[in-house]
């Protein structure tokens, strides 16, 4: 068995590992670290979790050398000082962003790699460090990635996508409360969010000519879960042509999906799986895209990279059903 760590224990994306590491027939959840909560039942912060590892609590520290891999889920800025105190053989996944900036992904001589298996899933395959991708980053990516990697993007690309309120983590604010959130909607960081920078980065990976620029809109959503990003860019292809590189590019990708019918987010809440929807007007092609942004867009994934790491079933613990109504 695989012996699993986690670091920053009390959060969603944490939360959502817990829940499907433990029912994954190949690993074991050694230790769960939370310096806030050390000492406390895991089940009384994820309540959920009550009759599935009641004698399990969090702790404060852990012997990493005993643990094969670890996943940081501590936030943005924290995972850089978690590391020092990590065995150097010890495998890393971190969800945070801070090691997605390829100019920043080396770090005390860890090398990470940017954890998109539809991107690049041999190479990940190879590597001990990852560094696992944006829940927007995820979404918009793979609507993008076929038309990239065909050196088909000439244009302009315009994004407005809406996500759920976990999206913004447990830490309270303003805008992640109910009476804020409830029958309510609006938009954050237009033209500058920070998924924009490894959507960049990774678009220019597969297509080095492209020199247009990405419109993004992020929109925060009055539900709980969930992304759906709508893309369009130039395209002189037909639908049929688009359909075509879009289903052979992600051919031996299991989790995504190419749907001729439209699609809603409810079909794929509580799975792994990215569906995408392709339409055409006029010069336009719009691709649609729906993920589950804590699990495809966070532990799913993160789920999905340590299996290639360790050479088992890339759907294996992942096989999940959406929750349709």
């Amino acid at each position: 068995m695989i012996e699993i760590g986690i670091i920053g224990g009390t959060g969603y994306t944490a939360g959502e590992l817990i829940r499907l590491i433990i029912h994954h027939p190949k690993v074991r959840i050694n230790s769960v670290l939370s310096r806030s909560k050390a000492g406390e039942y895991i089940h009384s912060i994820h309540t959920d979790l009550i009759g599935e590892i009641e004698d399990m609590k969090f702790t404060d520290s852990f012997i990493s050398n005993k643990i094969d891999i670890v996943f940081l889920c501590s936030g943005h800025g924290k995972s850089i000082k978690e590391l020092k105190y990590l065995h150097n053989k010890v495998k890393v996944i971190d969800l945070s962003q801070d090691f997605r900036n390829m100019n920043k992904s080396v770090f005390q001589g860890r090398k990470f790699i940017y954890g998109l298996p539809e991107l690049q899933k041999d190479i990940i395959k190879q590597s001990n460090n990852i560094a696992n991708p944006g829940c927007f980053a995820t979404a918009i990516l793979l609507a993008l990635l076929p038309l990239a990697k065909g050196n088909l993007l000439k244009n302009n690309i315009h994004i407005s996508s809406i996500t759920g309120s976990t999206g913004s983590g447990k830490q309270i604010s303003d805008t992640n409360q109910f009476s804020w959130r409830n029958n309510n909607i609006s938009t954050y960081k237009i033209f500058k969010h920070q998924h924009l920078q490894e959507i960049t980065q990774t678009i220019h990976k597969l297509q080095k000519n492209f020199s247009s620029e990405i419109y993004f809109i992020p929109y925060r959503g009055n539900f709980s879960r969930g992304i759906i990003a709508t893309v369009y860019t130039d395209s002189n292809y037909s639908l049929e042509k688009n359909q075509d590189i879009y289903k052979i590019f992600y051919k031996n990708h299991p989790f995504v999906k190419i749907s001729d019918i439209n699609i809603d987010m409810k079909q794929v809440i509580n799975t792994n799986k990215c569906i995408l929807h392709l339409m055409k007007e006029k010069n336009k092609i719009i691709i649609i895209s729906i993920i589950d942004n804590l699990i495809k867009g966070a532990s799913g994934q993160a789920i999905q990279n340590m299996n290639l790491l360790f050479n088992l079933e890339e759907t294996c613990g992942l096989k999940l059903k959406s929750i349709r109504f």
